[in-house]
């Protein structure tokens, strides 16, 4: 594996035992996208074909963008052609089909980081669900469970004597986390157009530029063509969707808000405006919690006409005779910081939409774009190889395990980036394990934040992928754990410094949750934290790792100074209880634990030898890495996953 160009390659020998490039080796996998399949359906298949095909034209080329930015380019994938050039054409940058999504994983995500959506396309009734990323179930909550360090010898003397079943029971009734569920992220609402008449379309479009951050949406009915443009805006922070026709005065249409929250109310203003207010529930059934003070939302959305005119009729807008109408939606909660939940969503959500409807939409599309450009442009990977002419990106994937598209493969890697970058920007929560987008009030996993590697693989591509800023979201969340981590760390292992377990939360929950036999995982605050030494790495800001890693490292390697023990059979340091991530059962030195552990040892000793701080610290980390455990290879000739021989090779 070796380093060109800010990107992370693949090499395997060839036939005369030279390493040859096969492949980019970050594919960036946010959970219920169309990405999510492709990767693990499709990829699976062709790449080794693909690879093997292109690899001795690969090039990466990385470029720091100077370039204006580009007026819209409405012919889109529709003109896309086959091209040899030696870099990318924004026709190869495009997802496109030819009918609306049917289902919420086939619309097209955009986001601003804060706030996302998924645009269905739908004739004649479209549907963009939208999503704000501080709607969470639950309200500010400390989830360690006081008094768990007192069982904490009994758990250990039970693994070290092989009874596991009794260590667990012994931690689940004694050791887990306050309630035993972390909360879920929830779905904010729907914008619902509906278009009378537009029943038979033809020459139907749908695609999404990830160039310039914007979906299109186009059909004809009659001799009138119809087109939407949607994007997320980060400098305004708002969602913009412009209609128009090709006629004077043939756009007809209503709209109005939908919520899947009981406790939602829906207004429709003279002025063109739709009110969407609501509380979320005080009592969350799954984890048997309630709540005395639940995040309140709000959205606002402003309907500006070209021509025609509108009425509000209950809780639509009705819009006739129209040229064009933009459409523009604010969103907002109560929620201030993970302590604090004092927020005012009304008058946030008014100050957002005064200053957007304020500039016209080729304002904000200019803005919007460039925007989005001055992060996404600075990488373009080519591959070689020809688009076909005239293939909807959903029948390109479908022929992906018999054809050689190399320009699909280049077309995922960006993918990636775009979807790392309309979920997190300075100032929003991290990706969470759906990014930013979700339609369902009980999303898999609760939407959470896993950290056992979801999480970190979200954000692998931040460094090598050149989008340092789109790492700043979790670093602003390890902070906060580290304060939530602290009274963890203290309450369930008596420990300096500060643990997160498998999961967190909006609340930054980093107790042990769910069940014992795979709660219990200590690592997950070590592994995020090297995440910050990588972007010291890679930036070589002294500044930085003075005063924002290393303190969040010390105190993670701080913890496990305190939480390391001997293993009565070697004498080795281990960690224990923990397990190892998605095989489950509590034991005592897991091997993924110790790589984790010796790692930010590592990091944080050199850290601070760099910073000519804490000499005695780093020579303690050096000793103590020293005794821990090493790699084990098992009968099987396997590295085992474990500290005792056990692995199942089938």
């Amino acid at each position: 594996m070796k380093l060109q160009h800010g990107f992370v390659l693949l090499y395997q020998p060839d036939a005369h035992g030279t390493d040859s490039p096969v492949g980019c080796s970050h594919f960036q996998v946010m959970k219920r996208t169309v990405y999510h399949w492709l990767a693990h359906e499709k990829l699976r298949s062709m790449r080794l074909q693909v690879w093997r095909n292109v690899a001795v034209q690969m090039s990466v080329i990385l470029t720091m963008s100077s370039c204006a930015v580009a007026g819209p380019d409405l012919n889109l994938a529709a003109r896309t052609t086959h091209t040899d050039a030696a870099a990318p054409t924004r026709a190869q940058l495009v997802l496109w089909y030819n009918r609306p999504a049917t289902q919420w994983v086939e619309a097209l995500p955009i986001g601003n980081g804060r706030l996302g959506a998924m645009v269905f396309g739908g004739v004649p009734t479209e549907r963009i669900q939208f999503n704000e990323d501080t709607l969470w179930i639950g309200e500010p909550h400390d989830y360690s469970r006081p008094g768990a360090v007192e069982y904490l010898p009994k758990i250990r003397e039970l693994l070290f004597a092989g009874k596991q079943r009794e260590a667990e029971a012994l931690a689940m009734e004694n050791f887990m986390s306050l309630p035993l569920r972390q909360m879920p992220y929830q779905p904010f609402g729907d914008i619902i157009i509906e278009f009378p008449g537009h029943d038979t379309p033809v020459d139907y479009l749908r695609a999404l530029d990830l160039d310039q951050a914007v979906a299109t949406v186009r059909y004809r009915v009659g001799d009138v063509t119809f087109e939407r443009e949607l994007f997320a805006s980060a400098p305004a922070q708002v969602i913009v969707v412009q209609l128009k026709s090709s006629h004077p005065g043939k756009l007809h249409f209503r709209l109005t808000l939908k919520c899947p929250h009981a406790n939602s109310v829906v207004t429709a203003e003279r002025d063109g405006k739709v009110i969407l207010r609501g509380r979320l529930p005080d009592r969350y059934t799954r984890a048997g919690v309630s709540f005395t003070n639940p995040l309140q939302f709000e959205a606002q959305l402003n309907a500006r006409l070209d021509g025609g005119s509108l009425r509000a009729a209950g809780q639509w807008i009705e819009v006739t005779n129209a040229n064009a109408a933009t459409l523009v939606l604010a969103a907002a909660t109560s929620f201030k910081n993970f302590q604090d939940v004092s927020g005012d969503p009304a008058a946030r959500c008014s100050g957002v939409l005064a200053k957007a409807i304020d500039k016209s939409f080729l304002q904000l599309r200019r803005e919007h774009v460039a925007d989005h450009q001055r992060l996404f442009r600075r990488v373009e990977l080519y591959l070689g190889g020809s688009a076909p002419v005239g293939l909807p990106t959903d029948e390109r994937l479908g022929h992906a395990a018999e054809s050689d598209d190399p320009v699909l493969a280049a077309l995922v890697f960006q993918y990636g980036r775009y979807l790392l970058i309309a979920s997190s920007r300075p100032g929003s929560q991290p990706a969470n394990l759906q990014g930013v987008w979700n339609d369902s009030i009980n999303p898999p996993w609760e939407s959470k934040f896993t950290c056992n590697i979801n999480t970190e693989m979200n954000y692998w591509p931040a460094t090598v992928c050149n989008l340092f800023e789109c790492h700043l979201p979790l670093f602003d969340a390890i902070d906060e754990l580290v304060i939530s981590g602290m009274r963890t760390a203290k309450n369930h292992y008596g420990a300096r410094g500060w643990v997160l377990h498998h999961n967190f939360d909006l609340w930054r929950g980093t107790a042990p949750i769910n069940h014992s036999n795979h709660g219990i995982w200590v690592t997950g605050g070590a592994w995020l934290s090297l995440h910050l030494w990588e972007q010291f790495l890679f930036t070589q800001d002294k500044r930085f790792l003075k005063e924002r890693a290393y303190p969040v490292m010390r105190q993670a390697a701080l913890f496990f100074c305190d939480f390391l023990v001997g293993d009565p059979k070697t004498g080795w340091l281990i960690s224990g209880p923990s397990n190892s991530p998605e095989h489950g059962g509590l034991v005592m030195g897991p091997t993924m634990d110790h790589q984790i552990i010796r790692a930010l040892f590592a990091a944080c000793a050199e850290a601070a030898r760099l910073l000519r701080t804490d000499a005695d610290f780093a020579a303690k980390l050096d000793m103590l890495r020293s005794r821990i455990a090493p790699n084990q290879i098992g009968r099987h000739g396997q590295l085992q996953e474990w500290l005792d021989d056990i692995d199942d090779p089938n």
